[in-house]
């Protein structure tokens, strides 16, 4: 298959889930929803000390932004997995990995992407400084497809299992924790002078490990799934 043929496969697969998605906007406000509440609480909750704030700002911001993006998961495949759709792209001569990945990247953009247009309001709330806020954004930039990359793997090895949004985010989890480490760290090492520039190399590594490795792990999940 050629370049230009691929190309239109990814382009037709990423326009119909955003098409999908902005069919059910309620699922989309109820991520965004989420990540700005549970963002916006913790000032009320701790206290006007803007040196604490500060200091906690960049964890909660990811934090939140982690749960936000599991809570997304469970739509990922569910949808086609129900009127059969899912069964027609395992059929078809079309790369699954490429269909995948389109999924994949449709999610991001509806569901990470406005995690990152906010971020810079909620920032605000911390008192963080703008550089900080511009860094926080980077992180969030780079660790979002990650997440939602990681998380597809973990929605397809649960597709149709009873409770599989509570399975789901027992075995996404484990693999989140070095994406928030390293996206927290680089705020926090932003804001006190040390430099982002190593959290934020290792941040692009997990995103070119994830692109490469996480739709050809998540094809082989949803065919196990589905036998």
């Amino acid at each position: 298959m050629s370049d230009a043929g691929m190309f239109a496969i990814l382009r037709c697969a990423i326009r119909r889930d955003l098409v999908l998605a902005l069919r059910r906007r309620a699922d989309v406000l109820t991520t965004l929803f989420f990540f700005v509440i549970v963002v916006s609480l913790f000032p009320l909750g701790v206290g006007p000390e803007a040196n604490l704030l500060r200091s906690m700002g960049p964890g909660v911001v990811w934090v939140a932004a982690l749960l936000a993006s599991m809570l997304s998961l469970g739509r990922l495949f569910s949808g086609d997995h129900r009127d059969g759709t899912l069964e027609q792209m395992l059929l078809t001569p079309q790369p699954l990995p490429l269909l995948v990945f389109g999924k994949v990247v449709a999610h991001w953009l509806s569901s990470g992407v406005p995690l990152v247009v906010m971020a810079p309001v909620l920032g605000m709330q911390f008192g963080l400084s703008q550089d900080a806020v511009l860094v926080l954004m980077a992180t969030l930039l780079l660790g979002t497809p990650v997440l939602s990359m990681i998380g597809a793997i973990g929605a397809a090895l649960t597709l149709g299992l009873r409770g599989g949004g509570v399975l789901v985010s027992l075995l996404v989890l484990p693999l989140y924790i070095p994406v928030l480490i390293f996206g927290a760290g680089a705020v926090e090492a932003s804001a006190s002078g040390l430099g982002a520039q190593a959290h934020m190399s290792l941040l692009g590594a997990f995103l070119v490990a994830s692109l490469l490795l996480a739709p050809w792990a998540t094809a082989a999940a949803l065919r196990i799934s589905m036998e």
